[in-house]
């Protein structure tokens, strides 16, 4: 019985009961993902889906620039304000009015820029239509992302677990409906569709937070806090909006190349179509596991570090290690075994089956990098995570111009496991070498 209510103490532990509800709503959210991946690429296509993916790109370099540093900025400002007895709804209301700001001026860029950004950048012009829905979505996704950034300051993760499952939820039913009445028309089923979908579905995660979140009237410090957050965020948004920047290179550089190698425009958008839309999702899907893991890991490891308590932080690090490389090659092993099937019979695509069964050997490698990289933000090291990161990608875009045009895409398939191995190595090395540094 003592076991019994300690468990039940530890569950109700914010920090441990927030993770357990964000993980049930990732897993809804990634299982319902799953199913609406196979939906996609059996209505618009290989070569739709390679359309489609080419344009996240520049999605994520928008949320970098216009939220993603906001967001830490009011979690980390509300929390200081809530433990002061102060209004934390101000942190919130600083944070909406720079979001706000920074993502209309980049919405109105994407807009007015699109045709450019399709030709100019990514090789493909049917993507310029698309990028104009696209930008629809960045001022909800940043509003919604400071309120979200309120919320986990107060350490209260129903409302984003809720409004994350219901814009999911919307994105599908969205899609599904316009799929339904152009079908019923005898209209084209083009990826403009799915972009829609993006747009209602952020939309509607904004509309249900600000239907629950309280507001209350202490705007006494606003112009004080706005300049706290944009001076917090400026370093995290260059830092963010960095490894985006690079991330995307390396996703538009892949169709380039294969065209290069020899493929037709459409053969090498329907490869990156099923290399990004239908295997690497597959691959990423037990990942939910250790997204979890690491924001269980950052405290801990903070607390540990404070106390120099190096024999918890040693132990820490050499379970983390064994249970990724546990959960690492049982993932594995299943995709070299399912993957042909998932391939022929999910998404009816042998080519899909090929790249899962060839991806599969860097889970574990994968794996352990999130969770290595937690660690070392809860360590203080968040330079040494983005020096990592940054060289993962450098490595996979150095392979990807010299090796992808002279043998195809398993240059790249290849060089997505060295860069994995490289960064869970040097992670390794790095934290047995720090950890050695803190004595009792």
């Amino acid at each position: 019985m003592p076991e019994l209510s300690r468990l039940k103490k530890y569950a109700a532990h914010p920090l441990v009961f927030g993770t357990m509800l964000l993980t049930a709503a990732g897993l809804a959210g990634r299982i319902i993902g799953f199913f609406y991946r196979i939906f996609l690429s059996h209505t618009i296509g290989a070569e739709g889906m390679g359309i489609y993916q080419l344009i996240f790109p520049v999605f994520s370099i928008g949320i970098a620039f216009c939220g993603a540093g906001v967001q830490t900025a009011v979690s980390k400002y509300t929390a200081e304000a809530a433990g002061a007895s102060r209004c934390p709804q101000v942190c919130m209301y600083a944070g909406m009015v720079l979001a706000s700001a920074l993502s209309l001026l980049c919405a109105c860029f994407i807009w007015n820029s699109s045709d450019m950004l399709a030709i100019a950048v990514l090789d493909e012009p049917r993507c310029a239509p698309l990028l104009r829905i696209l930008s629809l979505s960045l001022p909800p996704a940043a509003i919604h992302a400071c309120i979200n950034g309120y919320y986990y300051g107060l350490q209260k993760t129903a409302v984003p677990s809720v409004s994350q499952l219901l814009e999911q939820v919307c994105r599908v039913a969205c899609v599904y409906i316009i799929y339904r009445v152009r079908s019923s028309r005898g209209a084209d089923v083009t990826a403009a569709m799915a972009v829609w979908g993006i747009v209602c579905g952020e939309l509607a995660g904004l509309l249900f937070s600000l239907t629950v979140v309280r507001f209350a009237k202490c705007g006494a410090h606003l112009f004080h806090t706005i300049k706290q957050i944009a001076l917090f965020s400026v370093p995290l948004t260059a830092n963010r909006v960095l490894v985006n920047f690079v991330n995307s290179l390396e996703a538009v550089m892949i169709p380039f190349c294969l065209k290069a190698y020899g493929y037709s425009n459409k053969d090498a958008l329907s490869i990156f179509g099923i290399l990004t839309g239908m295997a690497m999702p597959m691959i990423l899907f037990p990942n939910v596991l250790t997204n979890s893991v690491s924001v269980m890991l950052l405290p801990s490891v903070s607390q540990a570090k404070a106390q120099k308590n190096q024999a918890l932080i040693r132990r820490t690090i050499r379970r983390t290690v064994g249970s990724c490389l546990v959960l690492g090659f049982a993932s594995t092993l299943f995709f070299l075994l399912a993957g042909p099937f998932i391939g022929k019979y999910l998404f009816a695509n042998t080519l899909a089956g090929v790249y899962i069964r060839t991806l599969s050997f860097i889970c574990p490698f994968m794996f352990l990098t999130t969770t290595l990289n937690s660690i070392l933000h809860g360590l203080g090291y968040p330079a040494m995570t983005l020096f990592l990161n940054l060289s993962g990608c450098l490595l996979r875009i150095a392979c990807i111009r010299l090796f992808v045009p002279v043998y195809g895409l398993r240059a790249y398939l290849y060089s997505m496991l060295a860069s994995q191995i490289l960064i869970a190595v040097f992670a390794v090395l790095f934290l047995n070498r720090s950890a050695g540094k803190i004595r009792n």
